[in-house]
């Protein structure tokens, strides 16, 4: 609803593909693994984060598919969501490809965005190597963002 791309998300990925990875969340979070477990915004089996967030229960109650359609958009909530963490420096680009060419191609988009220029594999915006073949970087969200990335999460590994 707001302009990520669930597949691509370090929790999403951990429930669907890498349990390991909901185990070093889980720990770093100090959270129980089945809390982060997550099929994305719109699945009943939501993580934490997702499950109280603020954007989806309001376009939910508006009766929008997704934030950009909003006469409100950008509102005061979505502009402080997006300023914080490096996953979402993209949302506002994300939000008008949506309108632009419809959901379903943006989807398609993001799926080849996120995916790894070798093998294939759909990486986190924190996979700065690809988790399955180890390419550098691990995908084009990474590369075209890598200054973001390092500049909202300094120190990061």
């Amino acid at each position: 609803m707001c302009g990520l791309f669930c597949p691509s998300c370090t929790l999403f990925i951990g429930t669907h593909e890498d349990p390991y990875r909901l185990e070093i969340m889980a720990a770093a979070f100090n959270q129980p693994v089945e809390s982060l477990k997550c099929d994305g915004c719109r699945a009943e089996r939501r993580n934490m984060y997702c499950s109280s967030c603020k954007l989806t229960l309001c376009a939910s109650e508006k009766g929008l598919d997704f934030c950009g359609l909003c006469s409100e958009y950008p509102c005061e909530e979505m502009k402080a969501f997006q300023s914080i963490l490096p996953h979402r420096l993209e949302l506002w680009q994300s939000l008008e490809r949506i309108k632009e060419v419809g959901w379903e191609q943006w989807y398609a988009e993001m799926a080849d965005h996120y995916s790894c220029p070798e093998c294939r594999t759909i990486n986190s915006a924190y996979d700065k190597a690809c988790r399955k073949c180890g390419v550098a970087p691990s995908c084009e969200y990474v590369r075209v963002n890598k200054e973001g990335i390092i500049k909202r999460w300094p120190g990061r590994p």
